[in-house]
């Protein structure tokens, strides 16, 4: 439950929902969302129907945000270590008695993929598995221990992805598959340059970051071995599906952006650079699944 102001009934409804969004990583769950949507429509080649955009929409948030949920509380102890996710709500008891947490976050995972077990595996498998991923074997198993936390746990991504595909039932498209590699190679420089901003963060909390375990140059280096894996799959996209100019265009440049940064950031691995190359990794998978969207839809032809 939510801790009540002292002198009031009640907290606040906006108080509660802020939280709220806090706790479940609404933010988060959104870009997981569009890239589960993109691989709706890429899966559909252009409008799936609304059928399986809002099935992929429904179960993919309440597997994402459960999944989410329990990444928090798992996490309460090493967060209150951490500047950046200090105030988070379970580590500031704005919700106290958070015993309720793991029940409410794994029925939020479990009901979607046995609602659609039935008439869907492909969609139940992918949304259980991303789970799996993100909570079990990143949070639980590797992030404490390894520098490879963020490798592998970026695999969650792609599932949001293979989840959409599969809500289309179409999760083998070689679309589909190239847009989950993306997603793959991306997670980790998106994470990486976060990481050496908060450097001394995830070394107070002993969380063996690869920018804790190496130096700031060579954790920025193996970000842009990522970004470049990142690349060739968002570029390779465009080979595999007719989204012509609509995607390929704004794409092209969005990719030079990325890996300019991420070899400035090699240069000069400050966390000034690091927090841009983070925003720009931000903007440019907003860009890739917003274009691979709107290109399947309109499906326009190169003029040549």
């Amino acid at each position: 439950m939510l801790q009540q102001e002292k002198g009031v009934a009640s907290p606040a409804a906006s108080s509660v929902l802020s939280e709220l969004v806090v706790l479940f990583k609404v933010r988060i769950v959104v870009l997981l969302l569009l890239s589960a949507t993109a691989g709706v429509f890429l899966g559909g080649h252009g409008w799936p129907g609304w059928g399986p955009l809002l099935l992929s929409l429904a179960t993919g948030a309440l597997a994402a945000m459960g999944s989410s949920a329990w990444n928090q509380y798992l996490e309460r102890q090493s967060d209150a270590l951490m500047t950046r996710t200090r105030k988070r709500p379970l580590v500031t008891e704005a919700i106290v008695s958070p015993g309720w947490v793991p029940y409410v976050a794994t029925a939020m995972i479990v009901i979607p993929v046995a609602a659609v077990l039935p008439f869907n595996p492909a969609l139940a498998l992918f949304l259980a598995l991303g789970a799996f991923i993100y909570v079990v074997i990143y949070t639980i198993w590797l992030k404490p221990r390894t520098t490879l936390n963020i490798v592998i746990g970026g695999a969650a991504g792609s599932a949001a992805v293979l989840a959409g595909g599969a809500a289309a039932n179409a999760w083998s498209d070689p679309a589909v598959i190239a847009l989950a590699i993306l997603l793959f190679f991306w997670t980790p420089i998106h994470f990486w340059a976060l990481a050496l901003v908060y450097r001394e963060d995830y070394a107070r909390a002993n969380v063996p970051m690869l920018p804790v375990t190496a130096t700031p140059r060579s954790a920025a280096f193996w970000g842009l071995v990522h970004g470049l894996g990142a690349s060739i799959s968002g570029l390779g996209l465009a080979f595999l599906s007719q989204l012509g100019p609509v995607y390929t265009l704004p794409v092209i440049i969005m990719t030079g952006l990325l890996l300019w940064q991420s070899a400035m950031l090699v240069r000069q691995p400050t966390k000034k650079r690091a927090y841009r190359l983070f925003h720009t990794s931000n903007f440019y998978l907003f860009v890739v699944l917003l274009a691979a969207i709107v290109g399947s839809v309109m499906n326009v032809p190169w003029p040549w």
